[in-house]
């Protein structure tokens, strides 16, 4: 599909004396940047003489060509490439390097001497399916009069593709990206977790969301959407256990699999005990399925926000309608303004309307509103077509629900944050939030006690199932460590704190006993007694079960023994939550921190790394506000799941650049799949 410029190195060939003796000059500029090196007699690959990053050239008698080489160049994909060209223009503010992708194998000349413009109609090609990626057009665009005409006026050589040749660029793109994120993920240091989300349609076909979210090599928190599978029965035990299972056999991530959270609103208790009884199969660093998280963050502000909403609906609606009076008409607003102008009125805040489909848009209307009561109290007398006044009682009542819209709106708006928040970020917010609703149920003010009272119930279900994950990451904080659970707990439970913060304290331990059984290539043994681990070493109640001195780990306690030397010695997470706790400042790097302390804390730093990635919500950043589910539209419905798949996570994909540490080489697995 795309024009190749092919430079054949006889060296590459295990019977060189069949080849003729005169070799073909390579005339490729990309042969300035890259150099060929031979794996062995049916492999030569092409070596980026920047970041060394390899590409396939020569597999036994297939010639890959040179046209992936060009890209790697000419789109700035190479990170050392890259910054070097925004250092020089920096410095120097010299352009950019020429296009390699627009510079032909020979230059053309017109009659007169002067050189034609070059057109490349297969790098059109790519950038066409690009666009339709990134940019959610449907691809029948390319069969539109209006598309056609417009592109055939801009270049009348280009040959516009089918809907069915798009479909398989658009495909070739994916599996490419596919690819990078193989090779990337090959290079994490910790493990992976995984959220599961639906997404309903128009047709009789919903769809599961896998997503990861995992750590890379920079020690940064990335998320990425690996799978989109079509499902006919989303009410099934089965749906979600078939898609997970795709998912890990997809992308071979059985044995980095570490957390799973699941949206409670579509996961029936029958596919939630499922995917729960998956884990300990694949993976047994999971604390017996105990963080398997049931409740998704973002919809349980949702539905705090909505019911809080629902519980005043004819005093919003009032105030809706208020809104909508003002800002439909210019004269009516204009008598607005004027009257807020004489009452001398201190809010700065517009009125909006606000948006049905997002539930921060209602909140924002009436925050505004309630900064504006004055003026609506009086509008009635000053415009004698108003007739929707709201009582002062009624207001004060809209000012009260507005505190509890503003603490969900913060909560969920952490979300929405720049770089995708770690798990620690979460604990504070959360504690809070659930101590504020226990004191307030027993509020002497009526209204705020039957407000608070169905949401303590609601919030309750999600503290019950998150809990011991958050505290476990805030712990993972150098910043508060054990000392915020003893804090928050002691102020939410009173007597009974010691024995929840011995719940997180112990399964922190088990925690780590698991990650120190994994580091000396362990397998975890069940026992009824409480795990007891002093300075890392494995206890003979732990390693063997029975009188049976030869059960085949006395071998194995003798290596731990020589491994770990005195009995004394302090564990990492001993060491750790002993020692100081650091200032708290703003903007801190809490995955920045163990990776510097990584050598200090071998283990504890991947524990720490695995935890605080660990989502808590299963709703992208786009849609924390959304006051329904999503949905899948009707154009990306219609279509194959595979192309709806490749779509989807390829615009996900595209909006994130691979780049791979410099001892991390590409796979040498290749994406397969039917177009």
């Amino acid at each position: 599909m795309y024009e190749m410029d092919i430079a054949i190195d006889q060296s590459a060939f295990p019977n060189a004396d069949a080849q003729p003796n005169k070799r073909r000059r390579k005339k490729s500029m990309v042969w300035d940047h890259f150099t060929i090196e031979t794996i062995n007699p049916d492999c030569v690959r092409a070596f980026c003489n920047q970041c060394r990053k390899s590409f396939a050239y020569i597999s036994g008698a297939k010639l890959a060509g040179t046209s992936h080489l060009k890209r790697h160049i000419s789109l700035g994909i190479c990170p050392v490439g890259r910054s070097k060209k925004e250092k020089d223009q920096m410095i120097s503010h010299v352009p950019p390097p020429v296009n390699f992708t627009n510079i032909p194998r020979k230059r053309c000349h017109a009659s007169n001497g002067v050189p034609s413009t070059y057109f490349d109609g297969d790098s059109c090609s790519y950038d066409l399916a690009k666009m339709v990626i990134q940019h959610d057009y449907p691809l029948d665009m390319v069969q539109q009069s209006g598309f056609v005409d417009f592109t055939r006026s801009l270049q009348p050589q280009f040959n516009i593709p089918s809907v069915s040749l798009l479909q398989e660029q658009i495909m070739g793109i994916y599996l490419r990206e596919k690819q990078k994120l193989m090779d990337l993920l090959c290079g994490i240091p910790g493990r992976l977790n995984l959220t599961v989300n639906l997404c309903t349609s128009d047709q009789s076909v919903a769809y599961v969301l896998v997503t990861g979210h995992f750590t890379d090599h920079d020690w940064k928190l990335q998320r990425r959407i690996f799978n989109v599978i079509a499902v006919q029965s989303p009410d099934s035990a089965t749906a979600f256990m078939h898609a997970v299972a795709a998912c890990l056999g997809d992308w071979g991530i059985q044995d980095k699999l570490f957390t799973i959270t699941l949206n409670l609103s579509h996961a029936i208790p029958s596919a939630r005990e499922t995917i729960r009884n998956m884990l300990p199969v694949k993976n047994t660093i999971i604390l017996k399925g105990q963080m398997l998280i049931n409740h998704c963050y973002a919809r349980t502000m949702r539905s705090l926000a909505q019911d809080s909403l629902y519980s005043m609906r004819e005093t919003v609606q009032k105030v809706r309608q208020s809104v909508k009076y003002v800002k439909t008409s210019d004269d009516n607003e204009k008598r607005f303004n004027k009257l807020r102008q004489d009452l001398q009125v201190p809010s700065t805040k517009s009125l909006i309307i606000d948006d049905l489909t997002q539930w921060n848009t209602t909140y924002q209307m009436l925050v505004a509103a309630s900064e504006l009561k004055e003026v609506f109290s009086n509008l009635d007398a000053y415009d004698p077509d108003y007739k929707l006044s709201v009582s002062w009682d009624e207001w004060r009542q809209v000012e009260t629900l507005c505190s509890y819209l503003k603490m969900f709106y913060e909560a969920a708006n952490i979300l929405n944050s720049p770089v995708y928040p770690t798990t620690n970020s979460f604990f504070d917010v959360v504690w809070k939030m659930y101590l504020k609703l226990k004191h307030d149920t027993e509020s002497q003010d009526f209204f705020e006690s039957m407000l608070t009272r169905p949401l303590l119930d609601m919030f309750t279900k999600f503290w019950d199932d998150c809990n011991l994950v958050l505290a476990i990451a805030v712990v993972m904080d150098p910043r508060f460590k054990m000392k915020v659970v003893d804090f928050s707990f002691s102020r939410i439970f009173g007597d009974d704190a010691d024995s929840q913060i011995k719940v997180v304290d112990q399964g922190l331990h088990d925690l780590y006993l698991d990650y120190v059984m994994l580091s000396l290539h362990c397998p975890i043994i069940e026992d009824d007694n409480e795990h007891l681990v002093k300075a890392e070493v494995v206890s003979e109640d732990i390693l063997c079960d029975g009188d049976d001195d030869d059960d085949g780990l006395s071998d194995f306690y003798v290596d731990i023994s020589e491994i770990m030397g005195e009995a004394h010695v302090k564990s990492e997470i001993d060491q750790y939550l002993e020692e100081s706790v650091l200032p708290r400042v703003q903007d801190f790097d809490v995955l920045g921190w163990w990776r510097v302390n990584r050598e200090r804390y071998p283990t504890l730093s991947k524990l720490a790394s695995d935890v605080l990635s660990i989502p808590v919500s299963t709703v992208p950043p786009e849609s924390v506000f959304d006051s329904g589910e999503r949905k899948m539209d009707s154009h990306l419905s219609s279509l194959r799941p595979k192309t709806v798949q490749a779509l989807v996570c390829a615009k996900d994909w595209l909006q994130h650049p691979h780049t791979l540490p410099n001892e991390v080489f590409p796979s040498d697995t290749f994406v397969k799949t039917e177009l």
